[in-house]
């Protein structure tokens, strides 16, 4: 096995001091926070709409999605847009970063599984952790945070009644 095929890229962020990480194949682009357009009655975590090159992207604040404090933007809160691979569709989507770091390799082996903690605490969007000097990095997988009715509304959203 070479060391390229034993390894995957990932873009580190932070929610308050916690650092997360998506596979960088699914980060479109990175850009300054900006107000969404709000859409009535979504859920408290779906912060609205906003213009990604001519298209409508829902934009959601991940804070809330897991249940932390909502995001309270700083010059350094950013937004990720996303392609999201969901069963036998991609759904686009923004989702709000306190800080975005850097594009960085982890080596499959150093890839943990998530860790079970005994309680129905919900996990399963955890796709493993990797031990840094800082701490740890919480890989996401999205299609699992999004939940199917999560996928269905944020994929409808710009057609909401």
């Amino acid at each position: 096995m070479t060391a390229a095929s034993s390894e995957s890229q990932f873009v580190t962020f932070s929610l308050g001091e916690e650092v997360f990480a998506v596979p960088v194949e699914v980060v479109r682009e990175i850009l300054d926070h900006e107000e969404a357009f709000k859409i009535p009655n979504g859920p408290d975590y779906l912060l609205g709409l906003r213009d990604v090159r001519g298209q409508g992207v829902p934009t959601i604040d991940l804070r809330l999605k897991l249940g932390l404090s909502k995001t309270v933007p700083t010059s350094h809160t950013r937004v990720l847009v996303m392609d999201v691979p969901l069963d036998n569709r991609q759904l686009t989507l923004g989702m709000v970063a306190d800080r975005v770091y850097e594009v960085t390799p982890f080596r499959h082996d150093q890839i943990e599984k998530a860790p079970d903690i005994g309680s129905r605490w919900r996990s399963d969007y955890i796709a493993g952790v990797v031990r840094r000097d800082q701490g740890f990095v919480v890989l996401v997988d999205l299609a699992r945070l999004l939940s199917e009715g999560d996928a269905a509304l944020l994929a409808g959203a710009p057609a909401a009644a």
